[in-house]
């Protein structure tokens, strides 16, 4: 006779049929530790179990390995095993194509996401709409001949950019002077003796002088014209 579910034994006997697989005592006091029962009354349980030919148990010297009984199972034979290897495969492929349009639907949740809402929109729209406003107001002004830079503030700055271009030709011409005097005989090379002060040309950095006299020049013949 079966014993009842909620008895230790039938606690035991479930636990035994629902792992299916050899089992020692320890094995299944840990795992029983939930139901509140001792290893002692797990021990009892199991040997009547196996007494009464509930469960299948082996002797390995003084250890007891104890298992369902089989033939309480109803195992597949070689063409339902076939069936549900195919089976699985359909699932498997179900279960990836569902998969896929589940990546589908959440890509395109992101992108409805990253759109801008009608409020974001008409904002966007407001913003745009005043900077434009404000460049054909400055467009109309230059149209119409409005000066907005002062004459004399112009004057100060090419005058100021004129000097500048000045000293800068000046402190290269005495650089080159004094740089042609230190290497003359030298018997380092000059690229690595340059790289070892840690100097840098010009050109090293992108900048050229002849650009600059060249703009300079532009803005003297606008002054003459």
């Amino acid at each position: 006779m079966a014993p009842k579910s909620d008895s230790v034994e039938g606690i035991v006997l479930t636990f035994v049929n629902e792992q299916n697989r050899p089992l020692n005592v320890q094995n299944a006091a840990d795992a029983l530790q939930k139901f509140n029962l001792k290893k002692t009354a797990v021990q009892k349980a199991l040997d009547a179990l196996a007494d009464n030919g509930q469960i299948s148990f082996k002797e390995y010297g003084k250890q007891k390995i104890y298992l369902a009984r089989q033939d309480q199972f109803n195992i597949p034979n070689a063409q339902e095993l076939d069936e549900m290897k195919k089976q699985n495969a359909e699932l498997q492929e179900e279960l990836a194509a569902q998969k896929k349009a589940t990546s589908e639907v959440e890509a395109e949740i992101r992108t409805l996401q990253s759109n801008l809402t009608l409020e974001e929109i008409n904002s966007k729209q407001a913003k745009l709409k005043s900077e434009v406003k404000e460049m054909e107001e400055k467009l109309k002004k230059l149209q119409s001949g409005v000066v907005l830079v002062k004459p004399e503030d112009k004057k100060a700055i090419e005058d100021s950019f004129h000097e500048k271009v000045n000293q800068w030709r000046k402190r290269k011409r005495m650089f080159k002077e004094i740089w042609d005097a230190i290497t003359e005989n030298s018997p380092k090379d000059q690229k690595e003796f340059k790289e070892e002060l840690g100097l840098e040309y010009d050109e090293d950095v992108g900048v050229i002088l002849q650009s600059y006299t060249e703009l300079l020049n532009s803005n003297k013949k606008r002054r003459l014209s």
